[in-house]
C-alpha cells in the first residue's frame, strides 16, 4: 500500500489538502472516492477541499480543486490563497506568483503568512429587492439581514443551495449583516452541503454586494469578519462592474503528513 503525502492548511478556518503533483500524480481527476474518504473527518485527514498542485507549461504552477465531496469544483478563494502559501513554502515562488485555476489566470502575492490573491472580474450581477446573486469564480446568492444569530445556516442555506432557483448546479449562499464600516458572513457551501468557517469567493461576493446595497462607488475595500478570521476584499467598481478585486488575509499551514491509500 503505497502512502500519499499531504500537507493540512487553512485560509481563516476553511480548510484543505494539499498535495505537491509535479514529480508524482498521486491523484487524478476521477480518484472521486479516495478524495471524499481523505478528506472525512472521522475516518480520513479531513478538511473542506481537497488541492493538487500541478506543473504549468508557462506559469509557476496549476491549481485543481476538488470539494470534499470527492468533485473537482469552480473555483475556490481561500483554496488559492492557500495553495499559494504551499507554493512558498516548497520554494517554488518568492513574493509574487502567477498560476493556472479553473476559472482561468491569477496573480497572487505572499509576505509570511499573508497572502492577496487577485480574483476574476465580476459582472452580471443580479439585484433583486430580497437578494444578489453573482459569480465570483463560483456562483454565490446573497442575502442581508439584520440578525446573523437568527438565521439556520444549514436548513436556509441548504434550502436555497437546492432550489428550483439554482436547479441543477446549485450555489452557495451567503447570510451578510453589517458591522462596525464592514460586514459578517455565514457561509453554506455546496459540495462540502454544510457551513464553512470561511469562504474566499463568498466573502467577495458579500463584499461586492455590500458596495452595490450602498450605493455607494467611494468603497474600495471592505473588512470581513467570518466565524473563522478576518479577511478583506478590495476593488475597484464602474458601476455594476467590478475589476481588480483582490481577497486578502491569512493562510497557515497546520500540520503535514503521509496517509495509506
Amino acid at each position: 500500500m503505497q502512502k500519499l503525502p499531504f500537507f493540512k492548511y487553512h485560509g481563516t478556518g476553511n480548510d484543505f489538502i494539499l498535495i505537491d503533483q509535479r514529480e508524482t500524480q498521486w491523484l487524478t481527476r476521477e480518484d472521486i472516492t479516495t478524495v471524499r474518504q481523505l478528506c472525512d473527518r472521522h475516518f480520513g485527514i479531513g478538511a473542506d477541499g481537497l488541492i493538487l498542485l500541478e506543473n504549468h507549461p508557462v506559469l509557476d504552477f496549476e491549481m485543481v480543486y476538488f470539494n470534499s465531496d470527492g468533485n473537482e469544483s469552480s473555483m475556490c478563494g481561500n483554496g488559492g490563497r492557500c495553495i499559494v502559501a504551499f507554493a512558498h513554502h516548497l520554494g517554488i515562488v518568492q513574493s509574487d506568483c502567477q498560476f493556472m485555476a479553473v476559472d482561468g489566470l491569477h496573480h497572487a502575492t505572499v509576505k509570511e503568512s499573508w497572502v492577496e490573491l487577485r480574483m476574476n472580474n465580476v459582472h452580471g450581477i443580479k439585484q433583486e429587492p430580497d437578494y444578489f446573486f453573482l459569480n465570483t469564480g463560483s456562483p454565490h446568492h446573497v442575502v442581508f439581514t439584520d440578525d446573523l444569530d437568527q438565521i439556520d445556516i444549514v436548513t436556509q442555506g441548504r434550502t436555497i443551495r437546492n432550489s428550483a432557483l439554482y436547479h441543477p448546479d446549485g450555489a452557495n449562499v451567503n447570510f451578510v449583516a453589517e458591522k462596525n464600516n464592514g460586514i459578517e458572513v455565514l457561509t453554506y457551501e455546496r459540495g462540502v452541503e454544510d457551513e464553512t468557517l470561511s469562504c474566499g469567493t463568498g466573502v467577495t461576493a458579500a463584499a461586492i454586494s455590500y458596495a452595490l446595497r450602498r450605493s455607494d462607488t467611494g468603497i474600495r475595500e471592505v473588512p470581513i469578519r467570518t466565524k473563522g478570521g478576518f479577511l478583506k476584499v478590495r476593488f475597484e467598481q464602474e458601476e455594476k462592474h467590478f475589476k481588480d478585486v483582490w481577497l486578502c488575509g491569512p493562510a497557515m499551514q497546520v500540520f503535514k503528513g503521509t496517509i495509506p491509500f
